[in-house]
């Protein structure tokens, strides 16, 4: 099967880059245009070209580094770390920065998602007067509904009429706007949208990556299972535009949450060509990219510069490269050790060289795991493979791929260490025998401490602080062309970046199943979460060992699990299930508990060689569980100041 790949100029509200693509799905030209007529989605070209560029968007949303700061700093996943701008101290509200809606980072999703609707429903709108299938239609409307979906999870009621009437495409910018109630947008847009795309999607996409009816599923289970919370409200947050929390059908939020489940769950007996992946290290392996458990990705390549969106060999710093992955990735390349033994010479390298490896990448060190993610959501770290499938725990000696001829250097305790050694481990627990820091950055520069015979320098749960810490091997890069050197580590992914997994069914079905939803045999609560808790506990490879590993502890993964699973507990699965992921913010905001779950977290200081745990209290008034209208949308409207006040979400 073909491979969607695209080539699309940034989006703009009023200048869409549309790409003109051949029947079988791959791009011929680019074709910009400010502004299209109806009649060019009327044609078979129009109707390619404009599909073409809805998967295109993708790539200005999922990888871009802002984009996901937002998605995850704050919440219990994540804080700012040591080298953080503003962007990321303002979305931690620990007292160093301010959200408002000049700083939030959600103006991405703004800015993008628009003109894509638009886009949709101008092929929804006169596709089929070309003699388009309803399948290609129903691409359109799954995006439309994508869109929709994040808008109103994010910022609340967004509008539905563009310039032309609600879900009309629209020829001409627009500077008045109305925002839908939350209700609206849900049952005039995204349900009606999904259920016609579930109907008319293939089970086998046309192309590897395309919309199909799994992940249309997928998408539909988790909007009714957020507008079923929406309509509980548990904790009294509230919604804007103000409305009553009242279905406009008159159907209950029981009923949404088992629409959830007895969707999520037909997607699981109905798989088609998608599935789970024998083990969760498989899932997120570099080489294993696109594989059956990845619904939907924002695509990149590394065979060529055009279709990748970006430099094969410089990253940006902005979209559409994927550089997600850099910002929690620490500066590993400070560490030292020496060639003589003589910490007090100047004979000293870096061991562990930038590399564009899964394990290593481009350091930004922007955001940083929380020791309570540590120490607390990955507790299992024997049995439970997804700590290890994770974070990058052990960085090993790769010198030689940067021309250095050195055959060993001195590390921790004056011990000896080759080629592919340790240089420096994270531990998976507390040590009996306590580890001896150096007051300062100390030998190997980064202030990681020592134990006993041990080659490797060492850092505890407990020490893991703003600037020294596991990095985020998932999200790390993986390419085929570094040969024997470090190959191209300052260019953005050329991975796909994840956006839907096969593997989420489950827990959007045992979420449902937890809020009441009626379920069938063999799939409660427990049997769903247990389906996923059994494949983390086997294993094939080992990261921290760097080597296969054949193992299967899940019979002792299930026997761990409650026999009474909680929201909380379902939060902690997904923790460990798609961890820095982007998702966190959204559960946290579906389930109202953010305040409860990220209120404090702990981490050492910014400083090499800090090692002493701080708690720290955030700031989350209800108000924040809607991001800000951007400042630029709002200045962009011709509207009264009073008009724009209204526009805006309350307490910004």
């Amino acid at each position: 099967m073909k491979n969607i790949f695209y080539k699309i100029k940034q989006a703009a509200p009023a200048a869409l880059a549309l790409l003109l693509a051949s029947s079988c799905g791959y791009v011929l030209d680019e074709q910009p245009r400010s502004f299209f007529e109806p009649g060019f989605f009327k044609t078979e070209a129009g109707v390619y070209g404009g599909l073409t560029s809805m998967y295109a968007h993708l790539r200005y949303i999922y990888g871009q580094a802002y984009y996901y700061n937002s998605c995850q700093t704050g919440t219990d996943e994540a804080t700012y770390a040591q080298s953080a701008d503003g962007n990321f101290k303002d979305a931690d509200l620990s007292g160093v920065g301010s959200l408002t809606p000049s700083s939030s980072r959600s103006d991405v999703l703004w800015g993008v998602a628009f003109p894509n609707i638009n886009t949709a429903s101008g092929i929804i709108e006169n596709a089929v007067e070309a003699g388009i299938d309803n399948s290609l239609i129903a691409e359109a409307r799954f995006f439309r509904a994508f869109d929709y979906f994040l808008l109103v999870q994010t910022f609340g009621g967004v509008p539905l009429d563009l310039g032309a009437g609600e879900l009309k495409f629209n020829t001409t910018p627009s500077r008045v706007s109305t925002r839908n109630t939350v209700p609206e947008v849900y049952t005039k847009a995204i349900f009606p949208d999904l259920l016609t795309a579930i109907d008319d999607l293939p089970e086998v996409g046309r192309l590897t990556g395309a919309a199909t009816k799994t992940v249309a599923r997928l998408l539909l289970s988790k909007a009714y299972l957020t507008y079923g919370w929406w309509l509980d409200n548990p904790n009294n947050i509230p919604t804007y535009p103000e409305c009553s929390r009242v279905d406009p059908d008159g159907k209950t939020s029981q009923w949404y949450y088992q629409q959830a489940y007895d969707i999520a769950t037909t997607a699981i007996n109905n798989p088609g060509p998608f599935g789970l992946q024998e083990t969760f290290y498989m899932v997120n392996a570099g080489p294993n990219d696109r594989n059956n458990e990845i619904l939907l990705y924002a695509d990149h390549t590394e065979d060529s510069e055009y279709y990748n969106g970006g430099s094969l060999t410089y990253g940006s710093g902005g979209a559409p490269d994927n550089f997600a992955g850099w910002m929690m990735t620490w500066n590993y390349t400070t560490m030292t050790s020496s060639i003589d033994g003589n910490w007090g010479s100047s004979s000293k390298i870096n061991p562990v060289q930038r590399a564009a490896t899964q394990p290593l990448g481009r350091p930004w060190t922007r955001m940083c795991p929380t020791i309570n993610v540590i120490r607390d959501i990955f507790a299992d770290k024997t049995n439970d493979s997804r700590y290890d499938g994770t974070f990058t725990t052990v960085y090993r000696a790769n010198w030689p791929k940067g021309g250095n001829t050195a055959e060993f250097v001195y590390n921790a305790n004056d011990m000896v260490v080759y080629p592919g050694g340790a240089i420096l481990s994270f531990l998976g627990e507390e040590p009996e025998t306590a580890i001896t820091y150096p007051s300062g950055q100390g030998n190997g520069n980064i202030g990681a401490g020592t134990l006993p015979g041990r080659s490797d320098f060492v850092v505890a749960p407990s020490g893991i602080s703003r600037i020294v810490y596991p990095g985020l091997w998932k999200l790390g890069p993986y390419r085929t062309d570094n040969g024997d050197g470090l190959g191209q580590p300052n260019a953005g992914s050329t991975r796909p970046y994840n956006i839907l997994k096969f593997s989420e069914l489950y827990l959007v079905a045992a979420e449902a199943a937890v809020k009441g939803a009626t379920t069938t045999g063999g799939k409660t609560a427990v049997d769903l979460v247990n389906v996923l808790r059994a494949r983390a506990g086997k294993w094939s490879f080992s990261n921290a060992d760097d080597a296969a590993k054949t193992a299967d502890y899940s019979t002792a993964m299930t026997a761990a699990t409650p026999t009474t699973i909680t929201i909380d507990y379902i939060l902690d699965e997904r923790s460990r299930e798609f961890y820095g992921e982007g998702y966190r913010w959204f559960d946290l905001a579906r389930t109202q508990t953010w305040k409860q779950r990220a209120g404090t977290y702990e981490i050492c200081g910014a400083s090499y060689g800090d090692h002493t745990p701080q708690t720290v209290t955030r700031e989350i008034p209800d108000f924040l569980y809607l991001r800000p209208i951007p400042t630029g949308q709002l200045e962009g409207l011709e509207m009264t100041a009073e008009e724009k006040a209204t526009y805006q979400n309350p307490g910004y």
